[in-house]
């Protein structure tokens, strides 16, 4: 079989761009969620993709693209242990260009992607092994069916339904996907107060998200133009392109817009989420909508998904990430523009014209089918799906697991152990760490009254006196305070991050159109126990290094050590500070 070269090197090329998306995902859905579930949310963005990939090369593939029966596909289901020949020859509706082993990776990735929208909706309350399970049920069966419909020859093909990158059959497939499973999820604790009040629950790293957000983009230019399967026609790849970017890009302006209107501020969540909506809702008529089209769709979502994430806040559905209000919300409003602004010839491969191109409405009839009939079907069998699991594995972590992360209870291991308020303390030279029953049990860290642990410093005689020092200041002063403490003879501490303000009150903020009330700002706290150094040495050293005369140059604390106790020994006083 002759192949062209430019096609396969197009759709390899496409393929990987999307399977990068993975990071993007990965990248998102942690920096939208807490510290303490970085590690849970990164090891399911690994595990979605190879549950998925597992289940569409097992089944996916067949019951999606085998054969023309309208409903479901039923030639070569089992697609391993199958000659390359039997099947290239088997009939399928891709491109006859490129050779099967090509196609099949970039159809897999396009299935990944749907599995991995469900991964940020039920963030962190959710099993692992029961999110393990969902994954590749959908990959298995729902996905492979409705993609069948749409794209494998089904009955909503043939209807005429249009969804060119698959803003249906992937965006709002996976949203459905998600939303049945926050249902049965129901939301973080915390959330909402009694009265109804949201409390917003920050993410941890803007930084990571916006990261996240970019990767993603970079992506869609595989997602959208990929989609083409073809190179021959150079002018209908470029249109693509230029109209998956258009509606990103305006989408930015306009969902930063509503945000500073409606919320008070230009939140960059809301941003990141709106450049988002405007890459899903382009994504079904990318190839059929022109790029002035592109430009009013990605102004309509950008402002579009602000006002969705309000809205499940408002009825207490709880989506750390937004996937319902950006891929559901934004994936359904694009597949209902294709009804609306297709305008036949755009490119080689728009077939018809929408309703304010002189189509009437009967594309946009056949697009509100196809919305309807994938939204009862997904949402159904994956509720079902979601309910079965809960009652056999269980879907929700205990209270005193999501109080304390995932990232513990689930794989053992900290995203980043330096910096957790309940990280093991390390001996200092010339004594013990003293580690308080908060600690032990388990429960919060004490308040900067009590620390969560305390280092000695200690090479005086018995009997001297033995002070606790606690120095509270910002956290980029950090490794400046520990040169100088160490050039005096202190190498003993513990560090802690914590949260706090003094009398001013600290910052006001709104996190995705809540009021966060606590107002506390993010401090580092050290707390170091001296014996031989003199505590002036300490204070004039401490106000040495961290002075600017500006607001934020932090405190000290300075108590008297009544008594310390070695745990081990039973040892008390200066013999409880002694080295062995």
């Amino acid at each position: 079989m002759e192949y062209s070269l430019i096609d396969t090197l197009w759709v390899v090329l496409a393929a990987i761009l999307v399977f990068f998306m993975n990071l993007g995902f990965a990248a998102v859905e942690s920096g939208f969620a807490r510290a303490k579930n970085t590690v849970n949310i990164l090891s399911k963005n690994f595990i979605v993709f190879a549950v998925s990939s597992l289940g569409f090369m097992l089944l996916g593939w067949g019951l999606m693209f085998g054969g023309d029966n309208p409903v479901i596909g039923t030639q070569n289901l089992w697609i391993l242990g199958k000659s390359t020949a039997e099947l290239e020859n088997a009939g399928y509706t891709l491109s006859a260009n490129v050779p099967f082993w090509v196609k099949f990776f970039f159809q897999l990735v396009f299935c990944g992607t749907a599995a991995t929208i469900v991964s940020g909706a039920v963030a962190e309350r959710i099993k692992y092994i029961s999110f393990i399970v969902f994954s590749f049920f959908l990959t298995l069966v729902i996905y492979p069916i409705v993609g069948h419909w749409i794209w494998g020859g089904g009955w909503l093909a043939k209807l005429g339904f249009q969804d060119f990158a698959g803003g249906t059959t992937v965006h709002s497939l996976g949203g459905w996907a998600a939303l049945a499973g926050v249902l049965v999820l129901g939301p973080r604790h915390g959330k909402y107060g009694k009265d109804g009040k949201v409390n917003p629950i920050m993410g941890h790293n803007m930084s990571l998200a916006v990261i996240g957000l970019f990767v993603l983009w970079l992506g869609w230019f595989g997602f959208n133009p990929g989609s083409t399967m073809s190179f021959q026609n150079p002018g209908d790849v470029a249109h693509v392109l230029v109209t998956t970017n258009t509606a990103a890009v305006v989408a930015v302006l306009t969902s930063t817009a509503a945000a500073w209107i409606f919320i008070g501020k230009p939140d960059i969540s809301m941003t990141v989420n709106g450049c988002l909506a405007g890459l899903v809702a382009i994504t079904p008529g990318c190839a059929y909508i022109s790029v002035g089209g592109s430009v009013i769709i990605g102004a309509i979502a950008g402002a579009l998904v602000v006002f969705l994430v309000l809205f499940f806040d408002r009825i207490k559905i709880d989506d750390p990430v937004g996937a319902t209000s950006v891929h559901l919300g934004c994936g359904v409003f694009g597949s209902i523009c294709v009804g609306l602004f297709a305008q036949e010839g755009v490119t080689t491969l728009s077939p018809a014209n929408g309703l304010f191109y002189g189509g009437g409405a009967g594309l946009l009839g056949t697009q509100l089918i196809g919305i309807a009939v994938v939204a009862v079907f997904t949402f159904a069998v994956s509720l079902l799906i979601w309910i079965l699991i809960k009652k056999t594995l269980g879907i929700r972590v205990s209270l005193q697991e999501e109080i304390e992360g995932l990232d513990i209870s689930e794989h053992g291991n900290f995203a980043y152990p330096d910096f957790t308020a309940l990280a093991p303390a390390m001996s200092g030279s010339g004594g013990d760490a003293v580690m308080p029953a908060a600690a032990a049990t388990g429960k919060s860290a004490a308040p900067a009254s009590a620390p969560a642990a305390v280092h000695v410093t200690n090479t005086a005689t018995p009997g001297a006196k033995i002070t606790r020092v606690s120095i509270i200041t910002n956290q980029n002063k950090l490794s400046g305070l520990q040169a100088a403490l160490e050039a005096i003879g202190i190498t003993g501490m513990t560090v802690t991050n914590v949260l706090g303000y003094g009398m001013q009150r600290g910052q006001p903020e709104v996190y995705r159109g809540a009021r966060v009330e606590t107002r506390l700002l993010p401090k580092v706290q050290l707390d170091i126990v001296i014996c031989k150094v003199p505590t002036d040495v300490l204070v004039n050293t401490v106000k040495a290094a961290l002075y600017t005369g500006s607001v934020g140059d932090g405190k000290m604390f300075i108590y008297d050590v009544e008594n310390v106790i070695k745990v081990r020994t039973g040892e008390e006083g200066y013999a409880a500070l002694q080295d062995e």
